[in-house]
């Protein structure tokens, strides 16, 4: 169930539109009751919002559910309540029109969430260690059992939660949330507004080794990691995600990009403003990623590549050569029974003899003589 606001810090429904960044937004209220003003205390779905809660329609599918519907108010668009009142059903709930009912959502679900944590004390827990080297900012919250090293740079509303660390030297900007366990290692910056969960890793060493032939057992020499890793503002970083640092320049993640669960990005990786991944992309070392850029769940991304602005990649595609034209891209093999699939890949791995012999076939024809 969603946690509610408590009634006496539940906004009006004016006040919640005007607080939650909907500015620009085209909206209109239907319907206000006599009885006074209505109070939002969180948000709910169309079939489960309560008489203090605020729901909206985004899918088509969901229509029948507006006359059941039992939420204080509902957005929706101009059309979806043409279509609404054409059957001659009234609201039991003040109406909001929006044409983008589904942003509006966005931004509400948003403001609820910050009201949510804002009740999170500000100050340093007893167990936790700070470096008296290191500078917080004003309202500050340190949880349980942080550590925050020497030189670190905390920017003023960024709450930590428990067990998280915070290397020598590292930086976060303002109003930042790093949920349970999240580890920067030294020398990463991370900007304002940014958004880090549980188990996310910043600042690991990239996979740098070079071989040594003066062991004859083959063994590998480290390439020390001498970079760092550069985060822009209102980035999201998932659970478990790792961002390697640059082996000697930054790897940089531009401003607004969101990384899913389990992701790993390797050192010297650049991913332009904007871009989205879903969970368990793999990227390697040196990959420019252009700007709002997405890329689906457990695609692999080869080294050293370019991709350029607005490239869409398929789940599950693997990308091994630079992709310079926007557009979508799929390379994904289908699925099928474990025989049938041996036995089509075993045709695949023939496929350039089978050319050869095509066009070997292509050309006799061709030099035989009409009868």
């Amino acid at each position: 169930m969603p946690v509610l606001l408590p009634p006496d810090r539940a906004p009006t429904l004016h006040e919640l539109l005007a607080a939650a960044n909907t500015a620009g937004l085209d909206t209109e209220i239907l319907g206000a009751p006599q009885a006074g003003p209505v109070h939002i205390r969180g948000l709910g779905s169309l079939s489960g919002a309560g008489p203090s809660e605020i729901s909206f329609l985004a899918n088509p599918k969901l229509h029948e559910q507006l006359t059941a519907c039992k939420a204080a108010a509902v957005i929706m668009t101009a059309e979806a309540y043409r279509e609404f009142s054409a059957r001659g059903q009234a609201a039991a709930y003040v109406v909001v029109l929006c044409s983008q009912p589904y942003l509006m959502y966005a931004l509400l679900a948003q403001w609820f969430d910050r009201h949510r944590l804002a009740g999170l004390p500000a100050g340093i827990h007893p167990s936790a260690v700070v470096d008296p080297t290191a500078r917080l900012g004003r309202e500050v919250s340190i949880g349980p059992h942080c550590v925050v090293e020497a030189g670190a740079i905390i920017g003023d509303g960024t709450r930590l939660g428990p067990a998280c660390i915070v290397g020598a030297g590292s930086t976060l900007g303002k109003d930042c949330l790093l949920h349970a366990r999240v580890t920067l290692y030294h020398g990463v910056s991370v900007g304002d507004r940014a958004i880090l969960h549980s188990g996310a890793v910043l600042g690991a060493d990239g996979f740098g080794f070079a071989p040594d032939p003066r062991q004859s057992s083959g063994a590998w020499a480290k390439i020390a990691q001498i970079g760092g890793v550069r985060v822009g503002d209102d980035v999201e970083i998932g659970a478990n995600t790792t961002v390697d640092r640059g082996a000697i320049e930054d790897t940089i993640i531009g401003n607004g990009v969101k990384l899913d669960n389990q992701i790993m990005v390797a050192h010297n990786v650049t991913i332009g403003e904007h871009t989205a991944m879903a969970a368990c992309v793999g990227i390697a070392g040196s990959t420019h990623i252009g700007r709002r850029c997405t890329i689906g769940g457990a695609s692999m991304i080869s080294g050293h590549l370019v991709l350029g602005d607005d490239v869409h990649v398929s789940g599950g595609t693997a990308i091994t050569s630079n992709v310079a034209r926007p557009g979508r891209y799929t390379g994904v093999y289908p699925y099928d029974t474990h025989a049938q699939w041996q036995r089509n890949a075993a045709v695949i791995s023939q496929l350039a003899q089978l050319r050869k012999r095509v066009r070997a076939l292509e050309n006799t024809q061709t030099d035989t003589p009409p009868q």
